[in-house]
């Protein structure tokens, strides 16, 4: 069987991809461009160019679906190419979805899940929490070059994912679709931290203080654009996230990592341990 790994180069996909390799799967890395290193198993795939679709999907049984940031419309520009895929004879997707996206009807991940789940093929929902990762980027210079973390959300808690528990747990998924066919993982970390535990985690674990600042949105934005460089929709994303997390909506935690992996999610503290020298 062979399975296709989409966003093989993001911050899941690779982890996803590389599980997948591990077990010794037969793996095709689907990129936008492929970036032309060599690697057979690459293939390029544009949801939005029906050219790219019949070499990517042919003799794929099994899909790791990640909606490019990009794509807004997903009925438009990306459902054609997933009804595609189902055509060629895709069997299961797995798809990189949101935590609390059940209760946010039309948000593009919600539709994706209510296209897939009247597709006929089978599904899982990988509904992640917030990344640890996003504490290296886009907030990586914050921290590393001015010792503190810039953002609006208040006293609010979140639910922290490592990265490395989603890949893996998508990959479970792909490597045994009968168990984990109709099934939505919220995948968590198992404890919700507020921006003060957060940079005191960071401060302990780097050996120097590292400040939370909190913004009202508007200084927030203007930071962001200023000296994160991050772009419009980036900036509009993550005033949505740390919003939710000011108003209590971002703390949800649940045992799926334990459940699927059978192990306890990576903590906050042991991925600051590990990542250090990016803030050094």
């Amino acid at each position: 069987m062979t399975i296709l790994v989409t966003g093989a180069t993001g911050r899941v996909g690779r982890i996803v991809a590389r599980e997948l390799v591990a077990a010794g799967e037969r793996v095709r890395l689907a990129a936008r461009r492929p970036d032309g290193d060599g690697d057979r198993h690459q293939v390029a795939l544009d949801f939005t160019e029906p050219a790219t679709w019949p070499a990517a999907f042919d003799g794929v049984r099994a899909l790791f679906l990640v909606r490019p940031p990009a794509i807004g419309n997903v009925r438009r520009d990306l459902l054609p190419a997933m009804a595609a895929a189902r055509d060629a004879g895709v069997e299961h997707v797995v798809f990189l979805s949101l935590q609390g996206v059940e209760k946010l009807r039309g948000a593009p991940h919600a539709l994706v899940e209510r296209w897939l789940a009247e597709s006929g093929m089978s599904w899982t929902f990988v509904r992640a929490s917030f990344f640890h990762q996003n504490l290296l980027t886009p907030h990586g210079s914050d921290i590393r070059d001015r010792d503190e973390l810039v953002v609006p959300a208040g006293t609010g808690r979140t639910a922290f994912v490592d990265a490395e528990d989603v890949g893996a747990v998508a990959a479970a998924a792909l490597l045994n679709p009968g168990a984990h066919a109709e099934r939505a993982w919220t995948v968590t970390g198992s404890r919700a931290l507020d921006y003060h535990q957060v940079v005191e985690v960071l401060s302990a674990e780097l050996g120097r203080p590292i400040r939370y600042r909190e913004p009202s949105v508007a200084r927030y934005v203007r930071h962001a654009r200023r000296h994160l460089d991050m772009p419009w929709p980036m900036v509009a994303v993550t005033t949505a996230i740390y919003t939710s997390a000011r108003l209590g909506l971002a703390a949800g935690l649940t045992d799926d990592v334990e459940t699927v992996l059978g192990r306890a999610p990576i903590d906050l503290a042991d991925f600051a341990r590990r990542e250090r020298a990016a803030w050094s």
